[in-house]
């Protein structure tokens, strides 16, 4: 029994459900973050804005103007159906879109249009803004806020570029559309000239050899003092058929006034004369003309004749690699100008009305679901030490 005067004592009051939450790790680990994080989404982040753009690039030899865009954005709807019509991205399309994300891009993209400017709009909250000015950094920044994709199947390539304006979306989509179509035409026309180069190499040669060939007939010409070898061997040929000729008419005549008349005979004597004259001027001939020492008239006939006809025959082959190089050259005028290459655009660069970014819900459903899990699995390993520590 308690004495008279003395207060009793007071039991501890219960704490709240809520104050003994506040301190389960769950809520500082989880929730506190969670709830920052769309504090930022919700009040603080910058609305952003996306143009989109879409080309293909083709070549005018392999498809047929502005039908290859068509069949390139028909193939893009059709993306969705097992890429019916679609067909495998070309080197030139994979370069495209290897420049859109390069540093060059940036670069050329910054002198025009002042990237770094267009980033650190006012708008702009401090965690989205652009804050280094560095190349390297910059570059970094700009591929995360342009995206360039390539559908392999349709060869079509999709520019998504993300501003705190829409204007600026729209004119740096523009920007880069541009430089592509620079690219493109620069590729086209180091194509064109590199095969125009090679033909008109070949020109070159072709020219420089029936030149020589000309001249070296006309040396020959004037060290032989023959205008015509071939003519003249011919001619040479046909006299000594003359002669023989002769000399077998003068033999069967002899031997036909051998039948009738004593051999003694003086009218014999002329005929047998008229043979051996014939015979010397049938031997004169065939030594001048197939002897291989020199005569005091000048080169043999022979060796006269093989010259001749090697410098014919090189000057019939310079002609022919002359008129051969001069079809190669025109060829490849006509391959050249159907081998351009081409930038098409399926969808222009729209200006956006409504800002896709940043994903607030997705952002900070993605947040909590992370930190739920890993302190879940942090639990779960501090449980299991404990109980194997026990």
């Amino acid at each position: 029994m308690s004495q008279i005067g003395t207060p009793p004592e007071l039991s501890p009051q219960p704490r709240s459900w809520l104050f003994r939450f506040w301190r389960k790790p769950f809520f500082l680990l989880v929730i506190v973050p969670s709830l920052i994080a769309a504090f930022y989404f919700y009040a603080i982040a910058a609305p952003q804005y996306v143009s989109e753009a879409r080309f293909v690039v083709h070549s005018r030899g392999n498809e047929g103007g502005q039908a290859a865009a068509m069949r390139a954005a028909a193939g893009a709807a059709l993306g969705g159906l097992g890429g019916l019509g679609g067909g495998m991205a070309s080197s030139e399309t994979n370069s495209i879109r290897d420049y859109l994300s390069s540093l060059d891009a940036v670069m050329q993209a910054d002198q025009k249009l002042g990237l770094v400017a267009l980033w650190q709009r006012p708008e702009a909250d401090f965690l989205a803004r652009l804050w280094f000015t560095e190349p390297e950094r910059l570059a970094r920044f700009y591929n995360r806020m342009v995206d360039v994709a390539l559908d392999p199947m349709t060869n079509v390539t999709t520019l998504r570029v993300r501003s705190f304006r829409p204007e600026d979306s729209k004119e740096l989509a523009e920007t880069l559309l541009r430089a592509a179509e620079t690219l493109v035409n620069s590729l086209s026309e180091r194509i064109r000239n590199d095969t125009l180069k090679v033909a008109l190499r070949e020109i070159e040669i072709a020219e420089k050899r029936v030149l020589d060939s000309r001249a070296a007939l006309l040396r020959f010409r004037e060290q032989e003092r023959e205008l015509d070898s071939a003519g003249t061997a011919q001619a040479a040929v046909v006299l000594r058929g003359q002669l023989e000729g002769a000399l077998a008419q003068a033999r069967a005549e002899l031997t036909e006034r051998l039948q009738f008349m004593r051999p003694d005979n003086p009218a014999l004597q002329g005929t047998r004369n008229r043979i051996e004259a014939l015979e010397r001027q049938i031997a004169a001939e065939r030594s001048r003309h197939t002897d291989t020492s020199a005569t005091l008239g000048g080169a043999i006939l022979v060796r006269q004749l093989a010259d001749y006809e090697r410098l014919m025959l090189e000057r019939e082959f310079a002609d022919k690699q002359l008129a051969s190089a001069t079809i190669g050259l025109e060829t490849a005028r006509t391959e050249s100008q159907r081998q351009q290459l081409y930038l098409s655009r399926i969808v222009q660069p729209n200006l956006a009305v409504y800002a896709l970014y940043p994903r607030s819900f997705t952002n900070v459903a993605s947040i909590f679901l992370g930190l739920a899990i890993a302190y879940g699995i942090g639990w779960l390993l501090i449980v299991g030490m404990r109980e194997h520590a026990a």
